[in-house]
């Protein structure tokens, strides 16, 4: 038995369990693959990048030994966003290997691959694990190998500093809630490069796991207390390695991951937007998409459902997930100016769109987000619990004679309706939603929930909540 397995979006586990063979033997098959559709980089180069757990240094290191060992050869971008790794692989035409756990605690790292045009897809996971079997490897070499730097920055910065224009945000302040991001600078440099007076606040000298889609009270109570200190236009942050956005309107209330994607979606003028069945089901009531389509949760499903929506005639696509990670999936132009796809996970992105937005109506944050009229949506987690207990208390609840689910709710007035597309969501008989899925990433039952104002959503999450524990560890 083993922690380690792919989830939404890499494979992850222990650190216990990943670091020596394990990540070596992985990336050899990474590696194997690539090698089979003659995909590495023009002259063999496999990229690598890394965030600032303290474990990904060495796991990092094994990374590149396992390249060299394939016979292609490492190229060493050091603690960069996810994105620009991303990026970076496709500037370069070559695959790369993410080394982040994104915001699962410092006790757990994990792989992200990527091919040159990039995030590998579930048939390319499946291909990995079956490479895996054949190599068969047994031992790491001891050896460090060497691995050619690259410099990965620059170009990502640049990349939103020339689309936007260097006045787009003049006279803003925004704070950036710095903590461990591996994109912590890098924010800074971009909202200065842009106009804006960038605040660095929180910076941390160890790993702090800020989950997006279920933010710590602590990181709430810093925002509110340091918009109450000081004024600012925003507050924003990310995730560990910079790839889910995290954005405080001017008093420090976060706005909710798919609601500043649809913030990202609008100042870009998507008409097509991708996004899984987690999100906000006020989306379809905007009237500002033509089309909505949704998936199941994970980026992979995301990245599918915007060629899906390209295929079928979409202009610009935009793809967004609840936990905020924006994937750009067509080229935008403005201005003589174009923003050319990216689609995977970007915090950058949806952070500078926001803000844009903020620039352009001549309001402040707080009234942007209002005007979407999005439902009151909350989630959050029970954390140590297994996949397949979390399946178990799914399946009851799913049972096709409904006595158990009704009973469960019947103080809302049973289930009106069910959607499986992705753990179990329930449209209940006052109108609410609540919905139970296992996480793809780490062993965590999360519960996400709807409702017609804050008190009923706070109300029917703790419910959940509750529910959840007595039925997953009672």
């Amino acid at each position: 038995m083993t922690s380690l397995k792919f989830g939404t979006s890499g494979l992850r586990g222990l650190v216990t369990e990943l670091v020596g063979l394990p990540a070596y033997s992985h990336v050899r098959a990474f590696c194997a693959m690539i090698a089979e559709d003659e995909a590495a980089g023009p002259d063999g180069e496999v990229l690598i990048g890394s965030d600032l757990r303290s474990s990904s240094p060495l796991i990092a290191a094994q990374c590149a030994r396992a390249i060299t060992d394939a016979g292609l050869k490492p190229v060493d971008c050091g603690e960069v966003p996810t994105p620009a790794l991303a990026l970076a692989a496709v500037k370069l035409g070559a695959p790369a290997v993410m080394v982040t756990g994104s915001h699962i605690p410092d006790d757990r790292n994990g792989l992200k691959f990527y091919r040159a045009a990039g995030e590998i897809d579930k048939a390319d996971e499946a291909r990995i694990l079956a490479w895996h079997g054949k190599l068969a490897l047994s031992a790491v070499p001891p050896e460090p190998a060497a691995a050619q730097p690259h410099e990965a920055l620059a170009a990502y910065r640049a990349r939103y500093v020339d689309f936007f224009g260097s006045t787009a945000l003049r006279g803003l302040v925004i704070g950036v809630y710095q903590h461990s991001s591996v994109g912590r600078d890098a924010i800074c440099e971009t909202l200065a490069a842009l106009g804006a007076e960038a605040v660095p606040l929180g910076r941390a000298d160890r790993f702090i796991p800020v989950d997006t889609e279920a933010l710590r009270p602590e990181d709430e109570a810093l925002a509110r207390g340091w918009a109450a200190e000081q004024r600012l236009d925003a507050i924003v942050s990310t995730d560990g390695d910079a790839d889910r956005p995290l954005v405080a309107d001017e008093a420090g209330r976060f706005l909710r991951g798919d609601l500043v994607g649809a913030l990202t979606a609008a100042s870009l003028g998507a008409d097509a937007i991708v996004t899984p069945v987690t999100s906000n089901s006020a989306l379809e009531k905007l009237g500002l998409f033509e089309r909505v389509l949704r998936t199941r949760v994970g980026s992979p499903y995301v990245i599918a459902g915007m060629a899906e929506a390209k295929a079928a005639g979409a202009r610009i696509v935009v793809g967004f997930e609840a936990n905020g990670g924006v994937l750009l999936g067509s080229d935008v132009a403005r201005d003589g100016r174009v923003l050319p796809a990216l689609p995977t996970r970007d915090a950058m992105l949806p952070i500078l769109a926001a803000l844009s937005l903020k620039v352009r109506e001549g309001r402040p944050l707080s009234a942007v987000a209002a005007a979407l009229n999005f439902q009151i949506a909350l989630s959050d987690r029970l954390q140590e619990v297994p996949q397949e207990k979390t399946g178990a208390m799914i399946a009851k609840l799913d049972a096709e004679d409904g006595t158990y689910r009704d009973a469960a709710f019947a103080a809302r007035g049973g289930v009106a309706a069910r959607d499986r597309r992705d753990g179990l969501r329930l449209t209940l008989g006052d109108g609410a939603t609540i919905h139970f899925r296992a996480s793809g990433n780490a062993p965590e039952l999360r519960v996400y929930v709807e409702a017609a104002d804050r008190g009923a959503a706070e109300a029917l999450l703790a419910e959940g909540l509750a529910f959840a524990t007595q039925a997953t560890r009672g």
